[in-house]
């Protein structure tokens, strides 16, 4: 069932029946004044924090109230009705109305008994304060005598000139994010990813790189700080798009890792580099209720920082001192080879990372001891990037050390985790193989098959071997269970996941960020038919006429999808504030796109449909604009025949950044 469209020329999303399965949501403002509206007006707004700086109130249930109402009454017959359908909720055979999501407005149109209405909501750049817009015009033949009112908690001043001073800010607004978002702009024969790369996943990219998990119809604001691991993965999702807003959030992450190489599994709101607790203190476990580090959380560093600095071309941030969280300082490099050995300063009995408190999956307690393939397979990815910075720095013996460990991490993995036809998940700390084939309950994981893809571990028949039997066991036309079968009656005590519904969140549901991941590994092994499958099923755009059944939002990822163990499968939760919009970006950009910034220039390498003939794309790059586009006359998935560069055929299919213009036609040839 559809319940609305997307308007991509003014880059909205438009809700034209207003009954839709869930609220269906925009966010307003900044870091410092926020507000999320759905398409009935319900919602809340905040000061720099859900938890403690809430402005109006909402209660978190079902019934999508109270919100931002706007009520207009007829002084003669007594009737009534909202500017939007709900709170009163008239007949919609008789209340027809139009809901407008755009880039941090709303602005919702209704027509009752001949009068339209036009209710706009939005917070102005730079502003610490809402705006709410009303204006009526009588569709009648007769003279109309109404009386306007608003409900808040708490209402708001006016403004002098209302419908100009509104038209600007608004036009400010827009020109604000347009300008972020032109900087990628594509042209497929899918309508679905045109409009997700172009505007709706870098939209929910954005308001995840801003809001982190603070404050949505889900997150309440009780998570008063950043997550670690889910912040720096966040950042990746905009470095194309605003690589300075990136480098920002990047140094303030870097800022939160601890002198011994760890990251603080929760930023504070109020962090205060050089003088913060750590997990190793009571006092910081008392207050955040981390009780321990995790394994992967500083190894995420590794992935985003060279994403920046290929973006960007910016060596010279590896030089940039930047403190610690509790103490000291060092170059971003020296933070890099603290990640590095605090990874081999906790390796469990088989010499991979140890489990700590948790990976990744906060559902998998593997023990303080027990070893992660997935977090082994991150550590050998570390150190291919950190050999790269060492080259850089001219750190000849790191390097050597590192090539040795490289080499000695990659043998342990594939002895102890390579199990006939997939990688197994782990080893508790009592030494029990966990994603075995012949475990009866979860004996093969989604996560350690794409990251043996990309960490670069796996040999080609490995990879192919992997992803082909994901292709086979777990692939749903929802997307990819995260693992199969369910837990149920053979759980170890870790295994935390059992708690849930079989088929629900980590207990084989479809876990949405490790669906980016997945697209990037068949991209990476040139299988476009697979990695855009694997795109259009958790897609939302590719809901839109099937919204029932996912329920949320078709413009916004979710976090999770129930598995076909479910008796609702395909049913979606946790909209909005979910890494899986910056996985699906990168996932997209650097594997279904093949636009692969390097340290020297960038790749074009795309993995796409075969029936996909000709593409274009418009990308800004290091100060340059390139406009490339792809030819593809034989139907292939990936590969290339030629590659020219303003007239120039090059040799390969890499593009050195010397050889860049101001502008730049580029023909990639398949």
């Amino acid at each position: 069932m559809r319940y609305g469209y997307f308007d991509d020329k003014n880059r909205e999303y438009v809700i034209d029946r207003p009954d839709t399965p869930s609220p269906w949501v925009n966010y307003l403002g900044s870091p410092d004044y926020g507000a999320i509206i759905s398409n009935n007006a319900s919602g809340y707004s905040f000061a720099k924090s859900g938890a403690n700086g809430r402005i109006l109130r909402y209660i978190f249930n079902n019934f999508d109230q109270p919100g931002r109402y706007l009520y207009i009454r007829d002084n003669e017959s007594k009737d009534y009705w909202s500017a939007s359908w709900q709170p009163v909720g008239k007949d919609l055979n008789s209340y027809k109305s139009k809901c407008r999501h755009g880039m941090g407005y709303t602005c919702m149109t209704a027509n009752y008994d001949g009068v339209t209405s036009r209710a706009l909501y939005y917070v102005p750049l730079g502003k610490s304060y809402e705006v709410w817009g009303l204006s009526i015009t009588n569709d009648s033949a007769h003279t109309r005598s109404l009386t306007l009112s608003g409900y808040a908690e708490p209402l708001f001043d006016t403004y002098t000139d209302p419908e100009e001073r509104m038209e600007q800010e608004l036009s400010e607004l827009k020109n604000y994010w347009y300008e972020k978002l032109d900087h990628l702009k594509v042209s497929t024969p899918s309508p679905e990813f045109n409009t997700m790369l172009n505007t709706w996943n870098a939209y929910n990219c954005f308001m995840t790189f801003i809001w982190s998990r603070a404050a949505s119809f889900i997150y309440c604001g009780l998570r008063n700080g950043y997550g670690y691991r889910d912040t720096v993965q966040d950042i990746q999702g905009i470095i194309h798009l605003a690589p300075e807003m990136a480098a920002e959030k990047l140094r303030f992450m870097l800022s939160a890792q601890v002198s011994n190489g760890g990251g603080l599994p929760l930023v504070k709101f109020t962090h205060n580099p050089g003088h913060e607790d750590t997990p190793d203190d009571a006092s910081y476990r008392q207050e955040t209720g981390h009780p321990a580090y995790r394994a992967d959380d500083a190894l995420w560093l590794f992935p985003t920082v060279y994403k920046y600095i290929a973006e960007t071309g910016d060596m010279e941030f590896l030089n940039e001192v930047i403190p610690f969280a509790d103490k000291d300082e060092a170059s971003v490099y020296e933070h890099l080879k603290r990640a590095a050995a605090f990874s081999f300063a906790h390796l469990g009995p088989h010499g991979m990372p140890a489990g700590l408190y948790a990976d990744w999956n906060d559902c998998l307690r593997l023990g303080a001891n027990g070893e992660s393939s997935f977090v082994a397979m991150q550590f050998y990815y570390a150190m291919t990037v950190l050999k790269q910075f060492a080259e850089y720095t001219k750190d000849t013996e790191y390097i050597k050390y590192l090539e040795e460990k490289q080499e000695e991490t990659g043998n342990t993995i594939q002895k102890l985790c390579w199990d006939q036809d997939r990688f197994i998940r782990g080893y508790t700390e009592a030494g029990k193989r966990i994603g075995a084939s012949g475990d009866p309950e979860a004996n093969l994981w989604l996560n350690p098959q794409s990251w043996s893809v990309i960490s670069g571990l796996a040999s080609v028949e490995q990879a192919d071997t992997a992803l082909t039997n994901v292709y086979e066991r777990l692939n749903t036309e929802y997307g990819a269970l995260l693992m199969d079968p369910p837990y149920h009656a053979d759980a170890f005590d870790g295994a935390l996941a059992v708690i849930y519904n079989q088929g629900t969140k980590e207990n084989s549901g479809i876990f949405s960020q490790s669906q980016g991941w997945l697209v990037l590994a068949e991209a990476l092994r040139g299988h476009g038919e697979r990695a855009f499958r694997y795109f259009m099923e958790n897609a939302p755009a590719a809901w839109n006429d099937q919204a029932e059944i996912r329920r949320l939002e078709p413009y916004c990822y979710g976090q999770f999808t129930e598995g076909r163990a479910s008796e609702h499968q395909g049913r979606s939760h946790v909209h909005w504030l979910t890494g899986t919009a910056s996985t699906m970006m990168v996932g997209c950009v650097e594997g279904i796109l093949g636009l692969r910034p390097d340290l020297t220039g960038i790749t074009l390498a795309p993995s796409i449909p075969k029936d996909w003939a000709h593409l274009e794309i418009q990308k800004d790059f290091r100060g340059k604009h390139l406009h490339i586009i792809i030819e593809n006359p034989d139907r292939r998935e990936s590969g290339y025949r030629k590659l020219i560069l303003n007239g120039r055929e090059l040799n390969g299919n890499h593009i050195p950044a010397s050889l860049l213009e101001n502008e730049n036609e580029i023909c990639l040839m398949l």
